[in-house]
């Protein structure tokens, strides 16, 4: 063996390999920027490579039969005619060690520069579903087959469906009357929203079972991509046929994600075709603003099937937007219980709104949600979501960033524009929140939901038949609708600012007579709690009292009750709100207990104990940075006589008056709180010697309470101070 290496040595294959090695590595590196940069194909970076390793042994071959010498190459003479050097005193180690340490700073080089490859990520695919041509006579089907195949489909991370409800209203825009998203349609409204790819199906009878084919268009050319086809041979076994479709459009679409482990479609499974066709009536009744109809048909899904975990998730969503909390915990819990039967986006889309909507725990919501995002980098719903669930934390600039890359997946959608211009709206960024309100009543005036932006920047710029005609156009684009009835708190909402307290009071008695026709009693309780709170402004604490526990009889959302304590305390009746305060301090939500902080530190205030107050106060804002609490926080500064740091709560409270605009951040509007700030700015000036901008804000203050009340009276005996 030592004859042998050193007969290596003498032909130098030694040297001649590491040379090799070196300029082979050279050569990759080189490669490996070079050729992207000029849009080679895969494969030739793949041949260099090859060709590097299939040349080694033939370059061992080589050195060992020939020697480069200065006459030439020639053939490896006896080993008896040379004389073996000493290693690394001759011209080619030299050269092998130079050509080594070339590749070695070249290939540090380009890993320190170039830094880890940058993943990209394929843009989202955005499909609606038209509806299926069901020529079955099987009315079970109807409804059902698109709701199942929107499931399947968005089992793919980069495949995102748009909510047939949404489409539908789009539709009714186009064609009045529509009440069917046929392909014809749905490609224009796919037009119109800015969706790549429409889905349309068609199921016949086919013996004793059925076949489906389904056709994926091009909503900008009209041409068809692909068609998929499948056969069930009973009704029982179609919708796995639509898990299979789902897949098909999945591969076509280039979802790559279908040869990893558990990547394929869940079919839409349920224990009868009637207890998912239940379910599908109840979404679509839910879509429809008609909570209490839809119960209905979630209670007929799971007395069908009891182990319908979505049929729970969706019951308990419907009653809780009805009011009744308790039995929509109930239900949330037996929904959670079943998460097993939910495909991984409903399981994360369940457990976010469980989290945002009913136990107010906004830090899991958003931790959920950006997982489901993460999952589903496409989920418009989930980056929806994402952003309420930020909205309501605090954290504006994380929904806003929401906002934009869900109108960067749907850039003509309604629905997500306006609730970027909400975001701006509570962000305190009027103008910005108006100008996207303007452009969707522009494109769609039917659309409700776009004037109250419109509305709220009116009254910041104290024009209030600008907000009430904002209003107005609101229930009038709403009257067939749900939301109509936040048109009509928002109508006595400006009366109560303005200071007309009778014309508020009828306002609000008789949209809340509608809402107890409608058994929208969450909606009835926000207005009871309105009228409340004008009673109690106007000095008739009896009369506040009484509607403030109409409030509370019909809802218990924590909002309601919050606002109810305020009123109780006002009236007098301190044992009422340390219960609520009490309750609320033992929840685990930060803004709960920061919440039940406040109303403690306003009892004390009343007590006269003033630095427990302020204490309760920094502690409920480190919880939880409320306006509410801040206002609160001004008032126990002003009453301890720190009148500075007063008026540096109440300013801070005006600087964000966008978050007064709906107080409770839940879209109901509240700017009358913003009507006594001037006031309380004015008391604080005062104290500190600003006499002229104390008049000037007592001034204003009086503007807004024509009728006025305790606080206009204590505003006038000051003036003259």
């Amino acid at each position: 063996m030592n004859r042998f290496i050193r007969e290596l040595r003498r032909r130098e294959v030694f040297s001649t390999a590491g040379l090799y090695i070196g300029v082979s590595w050279i050569l990759i590196e080189v490669g490996s920027v070079i050729l992207p940069t000029f849009d080679a194909p895969d494969w030739a970076m793949r041949a260099i490579i090859i060709v590097a390793l299939v040349g080694f042994p033939v370059m061992l071959v080589l050195a060992w039969v020939y020697n480069l010498t200065d006459h030439g190459i020639e053939i490896q003479g006896d080993p008896t005619d040379t004389v073996v050097a000493p290693i690394g005193t001759r011209k080619m180690d030299f050269a092998v060690i130079g050509v080594l340490t070339v590749a070695l700073f070249f290939s540090v080089y380009l890993n320190i520069t170039s830094g880890p490859a940058a993943v990209e990520n394929p843009n989202p695919i955005t499909i609606l579903i038209a509806d299926f041509d069901n020529q079955t006579g099987n009315e079970l089907f109807d409804g059902l087959l698109e709701q199942a195949l929107n499931i399947g489909v968005e089992a793919a991370p980069y495949i995102t469906s748009y909510p047939r409800n949404i489409a539908l209203e789009v539709a009714r825009i186009l064609r009045p009357g529509a009440d069917e998203l046929e392909p014809a349609l749905a490609r224009l409204v796919a037009v119109r929203e800015g969706i790549k790819v429409i889905l349309a199906g068609t199921i016949v009878p086919d013996g004793s079972g059925f076949e489906i084919e389904l056709h994926a268009i091009d909503s900008g050319t009209g041409e068809e991509l692909f068609t998929a086809s499948a056969d069930a041979k009973a009704a029982e076994a179609v919708l796995a046929s639509i898990g299979s479709l789902s897949e098909a459009v999945r591969e076509e679409l280039g979802d790559t994600t279908l040869d990893q482990p558990d990547a394929t479609s869940t079919p839409f499974t349920a224990a009868s075709l009637e207890a998912a066709s239940a379910f599908t009536s109840a979404i679509q009744l839910e879509f429809d603003g008609k909570p209490g109809e839809a119960v209905e048909q979630y209670r007929i899904a799971t007395d069908l099937d009891p182990n319908f975990g979505r049929a729970y998730a969706g019951w308990a969503l419907s009653e809780f937007r009805l009011g009744n909390t308790e039995e929509a915990e109930k239900l949330w819990q037996k929904a959670l219980s079943l998460m097993e039967t939910m495909t991984e986006r409903e399981r994360l889309r369940t457990l976010g709104v469980y989290y945002a909507a009913v136990t107010g725990n906004f830090d899991n919501a958003v931790q959920t949600f950006s997982e489901l995002v993460k999952k589903y980098p496409a989920d418009a719903a989930g980056h929806n979501n994402l952003a309420v669930a930020a909205f309501l934390s605090l954290d504006f600039r994380m929904a806003s960033e929401e906002g934009q890359r869900i109108m960067d997946i749907y850039p003509n959608s309604r629905l997500y524009r306006s609730n970027f211009a909400l975001y701006a709206l509570y962000s305190g960024d009027f103008d910005a929140a108006a100008a996207v309100a303007r452009q969707i009543v522009e494109d769609s005036p039917e659309y409700g939901s776009a004037y109250l932006p419109l509305a709220i920047w009116s009254l910041a710029n104290g024009d209030l038949d600008g907000a009430r005609d904002a209003y107005r156009e609101m229930a009038e684009a709403t009257a067939s609708d749900h939301r109509g009835s936040v048109a009509t708190l928002g109508l006595g909402d400006v009366e109560a600012y303005a200071g007309n307290f009778s014309g508020a009071r009828d306002i609000l008695l008789a949209g809340i007579e509608v809402d107890l026709a409608a058994v929208s009693t969450n909606a009835g309780a926000v207005k009871y709690i309105a009228l409340a709170q004008i009673n109690a402004s106007a000095g008739d604490f009896e009369a506040a009292s009484l509607a403030a526990e109409k409030a509370l009889a019909l809802s218990s959302r924590e909002s309601i009750k919050i606002a109810a304590a305020g009123v109780f305390l006002e009236t007098g009746d301190t044992d009422r709100t340390a219960k609520i305060a009490a309750e609320l301090v033992a929840k685990l939500q930060a803004q709960s207990r920061a919440y039940g902080l406040m109303l403690q530190a306003a009892i004390a205030r009343k007590a006269g104990n003033h630095v427990e107050a302020i204490d309760l106060l920094r502690s409920a804002v480190d919880l939880a940075d409320l306006w509410l609490v801040r206002f609160e926080l001004g008032r126990a500064y002003l009453e301890a006589e720190f009148y500075a740091e007063a008026l540096g709560e109440f300013l801070t409270c005006q600087e964000r008056r966008g978050e007064a605009a709906a107080v409770f951040l839940d879209d109901m509007p509240t700017y009358r709180y913003l009507a006594t700030l001037p006031y309380w700015i004015a008391r604080a000036q005062q104290a500190i010697g600003m006499n002229s901008a104390a008049i000037i804000a007592y001034e204003t203050f009086l503007s807004l309470r024509p009728e006025g009340g305790p606080l206009a009276d204590d505003a006038r005996q000051r003036m003259t101070q």
